[in-house]
């Protein structure tokens, strides 16, 4: 088995909401597991139970992960990490931005790279960055 990287992302109780977002915007097969449903419902306060304790969205090689747990220091938002979604299709790539980037804020609309892609980015509306891309050689 090849060694690979996935997104794992932290929201603050609006997991289920950010994870059925992108399982809209991209398709796949999305899975939840609260924490009344895992042996850490015992553990912690009722409050919580409905929070996302894991959830992942698959499609074909896509795999992006969620989760509502937050450690003491609280949720902090940056620009540091993106997600790269490379597209098989100028059209899927433009679907794909138009979809992701409803509600949040088109930073980088879709151009003709030097590099030969078709290449944009935005930030949806839960914060994250998205970079997509369609190689245009490939």
């Amino acid at each position: 088995m090849a060694v690979s990287i996935n997104t794992y992302l932290t929201f603050s109780g609006n997991c289920r909401e950010a994870m059925t977002f992108y399982h809209d915007c991209l398709g796949g097969e999305l899975s939840f597991q609260t924490i009344a449903e895992s042996p850490l419902a015992e553990n912690l306060p009722g409050k919580i139970g409905d929070c996302i304790l894991h959830s992942a969205l698959v499609k074909d090689g896509l795999l992006i992960m969620g989760t509502d747990l937050v450690d003491e220091q609280g949720l902090i938002k940056g620009n540091s990490i993106s997600m790269m979604l490379n597209c098989s299709t100028a059209d899927e790539v433009r679907d794909y931005y138009q979809k992701l980037s409803t509600g949040g804020q088109a930073t980088h609309p879709l151009v003709e790279s030097f590099w030969g892609s078709l290449f944009g980015n935005l930030t949806d509306k839960f914060g994250n960055h998205w970079l997509l891309s369609y190689d245009r050689k490939g």
